[in-house]
């Protein structure tokens, strides 16, 4: 083994390591890795970089400029209202309306959006029809992953593959080309989703319910006038805990202040709501020695709230936010949204300390008290995914209001837009990337969508995964280090036949795809399976369309797939929730390929 393969593989290993413990965010790991295999001189500079002007990124930034065109214009939001309907009550039935249709949009547009636009409905349709949103939310985000599996476009990862293909000289995949497994995979799993995984979900209340009852036992203080505190900073006045309480927010004028930072000036008419340690008042705060603090209420208390200001949203932390790695008094997201913290899970837990030092992490749900049209002003933020509707949550009750959606000429330009673009790749007319980027000015010019929209609605931080993936597997290529992971894979498998390469290929790529991404799994897996095809003479596009797919099967952990992160907190599941789940799962995709690969493309 050379220098050169030993400095890749350090770096592969650092990289897998930095992700496996959310050292940094994917992007910044594998950007990292790229400039450390640059650096070492195994590749050059143009040729690490080479990835960031693929074609796939051209075509992939498109795509999320058209599904947010489709959001925009209504047409998601039909969709939505049409699939969930009003009489189902049953939860094998709504699956059966729901997982197809989900599955079937999602083989066309891309599936961030359509997660995105679900879970609100499901969520305020489960309320409505008292059955657990966490029966639905995790079926939402397999059924968008199988959609995935069956179009060109369906997914980045089929995208990336078709452009590697192209660029060492194979021929692309066709648009369906993909089905021939794609949609066996997707009946077999939508039949699992359908009749087994009622039995395997959990069913557990809403966050947003769990959450007021904790409310409840928050102890208030008031302070009234003549009060020693009036104008002192709350670390000053020495309120930000009692013995056994720690502050958690104050209410004034109608409007909260949390996390409450220390330097927070007290008024005359605050209220301070007080946690206690553990979760349970046992007893009221001691109050001696702080004259002008009154005990307004001690648990359980009445939730009272003014519907006409104020909203209750719950986020979800999008990977690569700027509020990651941030605490929560310094995501300022009171001055950046005008959002006061009310509360925040992580892992179906609720986090039971003060908030002000919590370090946020991805997949974080925030609990919020914004102000009226909280959902319009920030849907298309860089920093979380909401996941309650327009007009937010009203404790006891089903908010009404709904945000209008311009529907008319956007909703049709936009649905002509898509079906346009498909028709142009599916017969060959059109690249996609120069397809998707008409379909774009196509919106543009029609004012479907602004500039600004469009340019905020790409997710860059999948584009930078991308684009630094493809230079590693580039340096794989040139320093040789894919030629012996791919031995290696061949000694441990090739004893049996092809199809046993085939499988260890395809299980690689999963484990990959749980620890780095899909894309990053697609994009290092796709020169080791060119090594093996050339070295033991087998055919190499079974390989390729192996490694595509089993990178789009990311069903073990909440972490691996974006939709799998964004229906961790608001379906209030565990971690293990998606193993018990989605292992079963994987096993029969895993057999549905191993089996027909070699049947539609011979090895």
């Amino acid at each position: 083994m050379g220098f050169e393969q030993i400095i890749i593989l350090s770096v592969l290993a650092f990289a897998f390591i930095a992700l496996a413990f959310d050292v940094w965010s994917p992007d910044a790991v594998l950007v990292t890795a790229l400039a450390i295999a640059t650096a070492s001189g195994v590749i050059s500079l143009e040729e690490a970089f080479l990835g960031f002007g693929n074609t796939t990124l051209v075509a992939l930034g498109s795509l999320y400029v058209v599904g947010t065109g489709l959001r925009e214009s209504g047409a998601l939001d039909q969709a939505s209202e049409f699939i969930l309907g009003k009489k189902t009550r049953s939860v094998q039935r709504i699956l059966l309306r729901l997982c197809p249709s989900v599955s079937v949009y999602s083989a066309f547009l891309n599936n961030t959006p359509i997660v995105a636009m679900g879970i609100p409905a499901i969520r305020s349709w489960a309320k409505k029809k008292n059955i657990p949103a966490s029966k639905l939310l995790m079926p939402l985000s397999y059924a968008a992953i199988l959609g995935g599996m069956c179009t060109l476009i369906g997914t980045s990862t089929n995208l990336i593959t078709h452009g590697l293909l192209q660029s060492h000289g194979f021929e692309g995949f066709s648009f369906f080309e993909l089905a021939w497994v794609g949609v066996p995979c997707a009946i077999s799993g939508l039949i699992y989703l359908v009749f087994v995984s009622p039995k395997l979900t959990p069913a557990r209340r809403d966050i947003r319910y769990q959450e007021e009852l904790k409310r409840k036992l928050l102890v208030e203080l008031e302070i009234t006038d003549g009060a020693e505190v009036i104008g002192k900073e709350v670390g000053e006045a020495g309120l930000t805990v009692f013995p056994g309480f720690y502050l958690s927010r104050i209410n004034r004028n109608e409007q909260e202040i949390a996390p409450v930072p220390e330097n927070e000036k007290l008024r005359a008419g605050d209220h301070l709501f007080y946690a206690a340690e553990g979760g349970i008042a046992a007893k009221k705060p001691n109050l001696t020695g702080y004259p002008g603090l009154r005990l307004a209420f001690q648990p359980p208390r009445t939730i009272r709230r003014d519907e006409k200001d104020r909203e209750l949203h719950q986020v979800v932390v999008k990977e690569g936010s700027r509020l990651v790695g941030a605490t929560v008094g310094e995501a300022k997201l009171l001055e950046r949204f005008g959002a006061a913290v009310t509360g925040v899970r992580r892992k179906g837990e609720r986090i039971d300390e003060p908030l002000g030092e919590f370090v946020l992490h991805p997949g974080d749900v925030l609990l919020l008290d914004t102000g009226r049209g909280f959902r319009g002003a920030y849907e298309g933020t860089e920093d979380f995914f909401l996941t309650s509707e327009a007009g937010g949550e009203v404790p006891g009750d089903v908010s009404e209001i709904k945000e209008e959606r311009p529907g008319g000429k956007d909703l049709y330009i936009s649905i002509a837009v898509l079906v346009g673009i498909i028709g142009l790749v599916a017969f060959g007319f059109m690249h996609i990337a120069l397809a998707g980027v008409l379909g774009v000015a196509v919106l543009l010019a029609f004012n479907v969508i602004e500039a600004g929209e469009a340019r905020q609605s790409i997710d860059w931080t999948v584009l930078i995964v991308i684009g630094s993936a493809l230079g590693l597997g580039r340096a794989m290529e040139v320093s040789g280090t894919s030629v012996i992971i791919g031995q290696g894979l061949v000694d441990l498998t090739s004893i049996y036949g092809p199809r046993t390469v085939l499988a260890g290929v395809v299980i690689v790529t999963v484990i990959l795809t749980e620890l780095i991404t899909n894309n990053g799994a697609v994009a290092l897996m796709f020169p080791i399976a060119l090594s093996i095809a050339e070295t033991q003479g087998l055919a190499a596009r079974p390989l390729f369309i192996g490694i595509t797919l089993a990178a789009s099967m990311s069903l073990l952990t909440p972490i691996g797939y974006q939709t799998n992160l964004m229906v961790y907190g608001p379906g209030n599941y565990k971690f293990t929730d998606f193993f018990k789940v989605g292992f079963p799962l994987q096993l029969v995709l895993w057999a549905v390929v191993i089996i027909l690969v070699p049947v539609f493309w011979p090895m």
